[in-house]
């Protein structure tokens, strides 16, 4: 029985820390988008932020839903190779984000094709930031489900 209350509090811990990282990726990928407009000035500030309030959370639902499947594989690699550096999900989130790009690359659909370097580089940098994200949240205690006794 202690195994399997291990086994649900670790899996919601990763839920948990998954929605942390979605969110974490959705404001550093609005922000950055924003300031690359030019509208993170000090006259546009107010504005600015009163939209991140919105903006984000409707984000990191596309971002939850285009990582998942690359993110549940990093995931799953971590907790059985019982990983608990940062740097390890960070490289993780970059490589989730690496996938993603080459899932729109492959789509051939011209309105979702990312060309742009630098919107490239600020996709994988949203993968680094959500990688973080799960590391402070949830990666920290990456294996420790089977340090619980039957």
């Amino acid at each position: 029985m202690n195994r399997l209350v291990a086994y649900l509090i670790r899996f919601a811990v990763i839920l948990i820390g998954y929605g942390v990282a979605s969110l974490a990726a959705s404001a550093f990928l609005n922000i950055m988008f924003l300031a690359s407009l030019g509208l993170m000035t000090d006259e546009t500030q107010p504005a600015a932020q009163a939209s991140l309030w919105f903006s984000v959370p409707f984000v990191a639902l596309f971002v939850a839903y285009f990582a998942f499947m690359p993110a549940a594989i990093a995931i799953i690699v971590s907790e059985i190779l019982g990983r608990r550096d940062w740097l390890f999900y960070a490289l993780a989130g970059a490589a989730v984000a690496a996938v993603f790009l080459g899932f729109v690359h492959q789509t051939a659909d011209a309105n979702f094709e990312v060309t742009s370097t630098s919107v490239m580089l600020a996709v994988i940098g949203c993968g680094m930031i959500g990688g973080i994200f799960y590391w402070l949240s949830a990666g920290r205690w990456a294996g420790s489900w089977r340090q619980i006794g039957p």
